[in-house]
């Protein structure tokens, strides 16, 4: 669950704040809060594109309204549609057939990433990411760039001289780069934390941390489990952390026959995600009724997606 608005603003930026926050004028902290999108994200979509223009105080502080906040959710919309943020504007101020495919900009990310791992450009690799971390909201990252990302480098990597060591590169990088953003979220968290587990025999399953990060961006801790627990310590591990939910992740095929044993003894909302759901997709739809509580995803868009629907995150 999303924390209360922050009104500590209020007695530490002057009179001229506080008097505009009483007035209905919202600082950035809540606007990010109420959106999805952080701080660093709405500044650099006024700064560099000139998407929204807040108010300011004689001190220079930020202040949006609510048609700022409905101008964001609108932003948000042609993101999660594929256009890409420096086409955003044109089509808010002067709706119109775009001349352009909207999808280029994400293209020569990817192609700017795919190239900085056959090359182990690992500090290229960081900096592009960085990057668009600054300017799309993780779904949109996720859903356009990084998940599209991943798909192709599996297809590159098909009986390809070299794939062993690209794979353990960017899959390492990957594990690092958002097992550090989720370590520093849960730092600042203190509510229930979502339990997620690598159910295959694949290290560094680079679909569990996106979906780790995804999770943690909604302001829900998360812990991860990077290797699969038996039945009795999975219950254990739960009871722990009285953890508000357990998503095991698998993008391989899984032993379904003991798949009722693990988490029969789990009382809390479970999920299966990971390309196991189409590899299995019958017989764990059978498994959603007779097992309390769980639910499938098939990747980590619709387990995130799912999550917030069931009201998890």
């Amino acid at each position: 669950m999303k924390p209360p608005p922050d009104t500590s603003a209020r007695e530490d930026l002057g009179p001229d704040f506080k008097k505009a926050l009483d007035a209905g004028w919202l600082p950035i902290r809540e606007v990010a809060r109420q959106t999805g999108v952080n701080a660093v994200t709405l500044r650099a979509w006024e700064r560099r594109y000139g998407l929204i223009v807040p108010q300011r105080t004689p001190k220079g502080h930020r202040l949006f309204c609510a048609e700022h906040v409905q101008r964001i959710l609108t932003i948000l919309t042609w993101l999660n549609r594929g256009v890409a943020v420096s086409q955003v504007k044109q089509l808010l101020d002067t709706p119109q057939v775009l001349t352009e495919p909207v999808g280029n900009d994400w293209r020569v990310l990817c192609q700017t990433l795919l190239h900085a791992v056959t090359q182990l450009a690992e500090r290229t690799l960081d900096d592009t990411v960085n990057q668009a971390m600054a300017l799309y909201p993780p779904r949109t990252l996720c859903e356009h760039l990084l998940m599209p990302l991943l798909a192709e480098l599996e297809q590159r990597w098909q009986g390809q001289f070299g794939a062993q060591m690209e794979r353990v590169f960017v899959y390492s990088w990957l594990r690092s780069k958002f097992g550090a953003r989720v370590y520093h979220n849960n730092r600042q968290l203190r509510t229930a934390r979502m339990l997620l587990i690598n159910h295959s025999d694949l290290p560094l399953e680079p679909h569990l941390w996106l979906t780790a990060w995804l999770i943690s961006s909604t302001d829900c801790p998360v812990e991860v489990f990077d290797w699969p627990l038996p039945a009795g310590e999975l219950t254990l591990a739960v009871d722990h952390l009285q953890a508000r939910g357990v998503l095991l992740y698998s993008s391989k095929a899984m032993n379904l026959s003991k798949l009722s044993k693990l988490l029969n003894g789990v009382s809390c909302p479970k999920m299966i995600a990971g390309a196991t759901v189409c590899i299995h997709h019958a017989e764990l739809s059978e498994k959603t009724t007779a097992i309390a509580d769980l639910s499938l995803a098939e990747d980590p868009l619709s387990a995130y997606l799912n999550l917030i629907q069931r009201g998890l995150i």
